[in-house]
C-alpha cells in the first residue's frame, strides 16, 4: 500500500511539473445589434478578443467607420482586446484592386489605421479583404507588410482574416474555378503568417446561397481546409474559424423587367430563428454525425427547404480539433446567433 501511495504522490507532482498546454485564444465577431452586443455582455468572461467588423476603406485609402462606445467600455473594464476589421465595403474587387496598386492610397489608409488605433487603444486590427483577385496577390502581401511593420513599431498587433482553401488545386467544377481566382488564390498564407500576427482561417461558407443546400462547416471539410493551412501557418499563428447559427434555404423569387424567376436561394438564420423555423413546419430536426451539424428538411406547400445548423455539438467538435492540432485558438463568426450552450463548453480566459 505505501508503494501505491508513493507511486500516486510521484505521478501527481511529474503532472505539475509537465508544462502546462498554453490557453486557447478566444476571439469572437462583434455586428452592430442588439443581439450581439447581449451576448458579448452575457459572455464577456470566456473572449479574449472582440473584433467588430465596423470599418470600411476605398480606393483613395479613406478609412471611416466606429465602435460601439458601449463594447469599448465593457472590453476595457474587463481586460478584452478590441481588434476591429478593416473590410473592402461590398467586398468590392475592383475598388479594393485600385487601392493595392496605389502607395499614397495604402500609405492614406495606414496613417488613418495607426491614428485610430491609438485613440480608441485597440490591440491592433484585422484585415478582411474579400473577392481579392489572384493577380492582386502581391499587392495585397505587400499592403498587409507595410501595414504590420507600422502596427509592430507602435506595439500593435495585425491579423487577417482568409477565405478558406482546401488544395492547390482549383477543383472539378466551373464554380469552383471562379471561387479559386477571385476568393482562395489572392493570399500568399507563407508571406502573411511571416509577416503577421496571426491568420484566422474563415471555415465557414463550405456551402452558401450559391450552391446547394448543406453544412456551413462540415468536420471533414474542416480538417481538409486546416491541414492545407498547416502547410504554410504555424499552428500558434493559425486561429480556427467557427460558424454560429445556420442557413435556410428556401425558393425565392426575383422579378425582373416584369418577368418573375424563380431560383434556390439561402439566408443566414440564428440559432434560435432556426429552431423557429422548424418548429412551425413541424420538422424534425435531425443529427449529421459525419458532418457533425443539425439538419432539417422540409415541405412548404410542395416545396422543400433544407436548413443546416451549428449548435454546442458542433462548436464542441471544432473546438476539440483547436486542443488536438496545438492551434492558436478560435475565431467565431458571429455573436448573437449562436446556440447558448455553446458558453457551457468554453473555459473562462485567464487575464
Amino acid at each position: 500500500m505505501n508503494r501505491f501511495l508513493l507511486l500516486c504522490c510521484s505521478l501527481f507532482v511529474f503532472a505539475l511539473l509537465l508544462p502546462a498546454q498554453p490557453q486557447s485564444e478566444h476571439l469572437f465577431y462583434a455586428v452592430d445589434s442588439e443581439e450581439s452586443f447581449r451576448s458579448l455582455k452575457q459572455n464577456i468572461d470566456k473572449i479574449s478578443i472582440v473584433a467588430p467588423g465596423l470599418y470600411s476603406v476605398d480606393e483613395d485609402g479613406v478609412v471611416w467607420g466606429s465602435v460601439d462606445p458601449r463594447i469599448l467600455d465593457l472590453a476595457a473594464r474587463h481586460t478584452v482586446g478590441v481588434m476591429p476589421l478593416i473590410v473592402n465595403p461590398g467586398f468590392d474587387q475592383q475598388m479594393l484592386h485600385r487601392l493595392l496598386v496605389n502607395p499614397e492610397a495604402r500609405a492614406r489608409a495606414i496613417a488613418s489605421f495607426l491614428e485610430e488605433c491609438a485613440r480608441y487603444r485597440y490591440v491592433g486590427m484585422q484585415f478582411d479583404f474579400e473577392n481579392l483577385h489572384q493577380n492582386d496577390r502581391s499587392a495585397f502581401t505587400t499592403f498587409f507588410k507595410e501595414t504590420a511593420e507600422a502596427f509592430h513599431r507602435r506595439g500593435l498587433r495585425l491579423s487577417v482574416a482568409v477565405v478558406h482553401r482546401p488544395e492547390e488545386f482549383a477543383g472539378p467544377t466551373p464554380y469552383h474555378k471562379w471561387l479559386f481566382e477571385n476568393w482562395r488564390a489572392g493570399y500568399d498564407l507563407k508571406e502573411l503568417a511571416a509577416a503577421g500576427d496571426f491568420i484566422s482561417v474563415m471555415t465557414y461558407s463550405q456551402h452558401t446561397r450559391r450552391t446547394t443546400p448543406g453544412p456551413s462547416a462540415g468536420m471533414p471539410w474542416t480538417k481538409q481546409v486546416v491541414e492545407y493551412f498547416l502547410r504554410f501557418v504555424p499552428p500558434e499563428k493559425l486561429s480556427l474559424g467557427i460558424p454560429t447559427g445556420g442557413m435556410h434555404w428556401y425558393t425565392a423569387l426575383d422579378t425582373v423587367r416584369y418577368v418573375a424567376n424563380a431560383r434556390s436561394w439561402s439566408n443566414t438564420v440564428s440559432y434560435e430563428t432556426a429552431l423557429g423555423i422548424i418548429e412551425r413546419h413541424k420538422a424534425k430536426l435531425l443529427w449529421n454525425d459525419e458532418q457533425q451539424v443539425l439538419y432539417a428538411v422540409f415541405a412548404n406547400v410542395g416545396l422543400f427547404e433544407y436548413i443546416y445548423l451549428d449548435d454546442a455539438r458542433s462548436f464542441k467538435a471544432k473546438f476539440d480539433l483547436v486542443r488536438t492540432l496545438k492551434l492558436r485558438g478560435i475565431s467565431v463568426w458571429v455573436l448573437g446567433t449562436e446556440d447558448p450552450a455553446i458558453w457551457n463548453g468554453l473555459p473562462k480566459v485567464s487575464r
